[in-house]
C-alpha cells in the first residue's frame, strides 16, 4: 500500500467518476483502475461497486475511505507542521460555507493570506449538516455554519455574526411605502425560498409558524444563483440575510428588513477537536480568534 492508493481512493470518492478521478491524480484512467485493484487485493476486500461505470464503495470501502482519509490527513498535517516549523505555513485550507450566509468570508481570507502569503483557499457552499460531516471526517479544515446542536466534544467554535433577516425585491416588479415589514405582510407575497432541509429556511418557517402563518412559495431551490434569478425575473421576494450584500448585486435590487427576523442561532466558525487536526487549520483558527478579540476592544 502507498499514498497513491489512498490518494486515488478519495479522488473516486469525490468526483464519482473513474475518469474524473484519473484525471485529478494526474494518471490515465487504467492506471487508477490498476492501482485501486492492488489495493482491494493487498487488503483482502472488496471497495468499489463496479459496472459500465462507477456505482459506489462496498460497506467495506466506506470504512476502508474514513481511514484513507485520517491517512491522508495525517500525511499532509506531517509535511505542514514540518513546514510551520520553519516559519511558513503552507497548503490549502479548505472551508465550507452555508448558502444565505449573512457573513461575508473575504475580508477574513485576504487577513490569512496577508499573514500566510502561500496560502490557498477552497470554499464550498453546503448545507449546516454536510458542513459538520465534512469537518469531522477531514474533508474540510474549517467551517462557517449555524451553531445550533453543535457538539463540544467534537468541534471548537468562534461566533462570528447575528444573522438578521429582510425581503429583497426588484423594484421593477414590487414597491413597498414602509420601512420595514412584519412576517404577516410577507407571508401574503409571492415568495422563492431554500429548501427545506437548509438551517436558513427552518428559520424563515419558524418565523411564520410562530404566528400562525403558512405561506405558500412560488419557488423553492437550494441553488442562492436561482433564488436570485428568480427575483430579478420578478417571478418573486425572497428573503434573505440583511447583511449579505444581495442588494448591491442587480441595479434594481431592493432590501427592506423584516421586524424581528433572524435565524435561530448565529454563524460561527468551527473546527474539528480531535486529531489529526493540520497545522494550517490550527493556525488560521487561531487567526481568526485573534482579530475577533481585538475588534471586541
Amino acid at each position: 500500500m502507498d499514498i497513491k492508493q489512498l490518494r486515488f481512493l478519495i479522488a473516486l470518492d469525490e468526483t464519482r467518476h473513474f475518469g474524473q478521478a484519473a484525471a485529478r491524480c494526474h494518471v490515465t484512467q487504467p492506471t487508477l483502475s490498476m492501482r485501486l485493484r492492488g489495493l482491494e487485493d493487498e487488503l483482502g476486500v472488496e471497495l468499489v461497486r463496479r459496472g459500465q461505470r462507477f456505482e459506489g464503495f462496498t460497506e467495506a470501502g466506506q470504512r476502508i475511505l474514513a481511514w484513507a482519509r485520517t491517512l491522508m490527513a495525517a500525511h499532509d498535517g506531517l509535511y505542514a507542521e514540518a513546514q510551520a516549523f520553519q516559519g511558513q505555513l503552507v497548503g490549502t485550507l479548505r472551508v465550507g460555507l452555508v448558502p444565505l450566509a449573512s457573513f461575508d468570508p473575504m475580508p477574513l481570507l485576504q487577513h490569512l493570506r496577508l499573514l500566510h502569503p502561500k496560502l490557498h483557499f477552497q470554499l464550498q457552499v453546503l448545507s449546516t449538516e454536510r458542513i459538520l460531516e465534512a469537518v469531522a471526517s477531514n474533508r474540510l479544515e474549517l467551517g462557517i455554519s449555524y451553531l445550533e446542536h453543535l457538539d463540544p466534544t467534537r468541534f471548537d467554535s468562534l461566533t462570528l455574526t447575528e444573522t438578521r433577516m429582510g425581503l429583497l425585491y426588484d423594484e421593477r416588479h414590487f414597491s413597498f411605502d414602509q420601512a420595514a415589514l412584519d412576517w404577516q405582510a410577507v407571508a401574503g407575497l409571492p415568495l422563492g425560498l431554500l429548501t427545506g432541509a437548509m438551517h436558513f429556511r427552518q428559520s424563515v418557517d419558524h418565523g411564520f409558524r410562530s404566528l400562525g402563518l403558512t405561506p405558500q412559495p412560488v419557488l423553492e431551490t437550494d441553488a442562492v444563483y436561482l433564488l436570485l434569478q428568480a427575483v430579478n425575473a420578478g417571478l418573486c421576494c425572497a428573503v434573505v440575510p440583511l447583511a449579505g450584500g444581495f442588494d448591491r448585486l442587480t441595479p434594481h435590487a431592493r432590501l427592506i428588513p423584516i421586524d424581528t427576523a433572524r435565524t435561530l442561532t448565529p454563524l460561527g466558525l468551527l473546527i474539528r477537536r480531535t486529531e489529526p487536526r493540520l497545522a494550517v487549520a490550527d493556525a488560521c483558527f487561531q487567526a481568526v480568534k485573534a482579530l475577533y478579540a481585538e475588534s471586541d476592544r
